[in-house]
């Protein structure tokens, strides 16, 4: 399901992405439009993904999502409608690689909450407040689900 967890320090990136705050149960009608979206202003400011699509979770509910779907890109875009520049974060995170379905993506973020746990401690750390996935292998390049490869990344900070 998931690979043994690491702490890496990742970079930054500039992104086009779109902003959902939607229910739980209407997250996947909201994703696609919002991918479409995001190509189409692209390609008519010239430019195209530098990386797979990501989710960055700005805050965390059990009721809703309060995300930002998005595309690494080299450059900065113009806002147009609700595609707007923004940033695939970057810094101290615990990573992992999940493999599968993605309708086991929250038990893949348990299992990597609590395989993770020991190495946070040895070293000083806990989870920040944000994290991010990002789709490497999908329904776009690949059919059978059981092969699609999604990067769970969690933000750390200090313990205090």
């Amino acid at each position: 399901m998931i690979d043994e967890p690491k702490i890496i320090r990742t970079t930054a990136h500039q992104a086009a992405v779109v902003r959902l705050e939607v229910p739980r149960s209407e997250i996947e009608k909201q994703v696609e439009p919002a991918i479409r979206e995001i190509m189409t202003v692209l390609a008519e400011q010239g430019m195209s993904p530098k990386g797979p699509l990501f989710t960055h979770h700005i805050t965390q509910s059990s009721e809703t999502f309060d995300i930002e779907v998005g595309f690494p890109v080299n450059g900065a875009i113009e806002p147009n409608g609700r595609v707007r520049p923004g940033t695939l974060p970057g810094g101290l995170v615990a990573f992992t690689l999940y493999r599968g379905n993605y309708h086991g993506l929250f038990e893949a973020w348990k299992t990597f909450g609590i395989r993770s746990r020991p190495y946070l401690n040895r070293a000083g750390l806990t989870h920040g407040a944000t994290l991010w996935e990002s789709y490497v292998v999908g329904p776009e390049s690949e059919a059978n689900p059981d092969n699609w490869k999604t990067e769970l990344y969690q933000a750390l900070k200090k313990l205090p």
